[in-house]
């Protein structure tokens, strides 16, 4: 049997990460959900130390990274993320409310999967969550070990 891996979201905003946990249960996923409020307690996650020193081996099946945070904001979480010989592999959707060119250029730069903007109406961010974490935990091939 397959274990099935976690989904960590990376989002400082409360709400936003309640409404991203509900709209990937109500997707019927059965992947366990991490939410980190900021990128160093995601990179604390990833890299399995701090609070999550004693957390399973294994990279989740994907981050979802807002790029405004406090402490280390998404950007640089994902070059980080993209220098890690062990964490180089992780897929990353960004989800932000930022259309900035900036932001998305940079973005792609930096090797994201994906980069989607945080629809305003809520049945529309639910529905793209739930697309995401569909694709990303069901449909997705990792390579072996992952």
């Amino acid at each position: 049997m397959t274990t099935l891996r976690t989904i960590l979201i990376a989002e400082d905003s409360a709400a936003d990460a309640e409404m991203a946990i509900d709209a990937l249960r109500e997707a019927r996923l059965a992947n366990p959900i991490v939410h980190c409020e900021d990128g160093v307690e995601a990179l604390d996650f990833l890299l399995r130390r701090g609070a999550y020193a004693d957390r399973e081996e294994g990279l989740p099946a994907v981050l979802l990274l807002d790029i405004k945070m406090p402490r280390m904001d998404g950007l640089e979480v994902l070059q980080r993320i993209r220098a890690e010989e062990e964490l180089k592999r992780l897929p990353v959707v960004i989800l932000s409310s930022s259309r900035e060119e900036s932001d998305l250029a940079r973005s792609w730069d930096l090797g994201v999967n994906a980069y989607v903007v945080k629809p305003v109406d809520i049945d529309q961010f639910f529905n793209a969550v739930k697309t995401i974490g569909t694709f990303w935990a069901v449909i997705n091939q990792a390579p072996e070990g992952e």
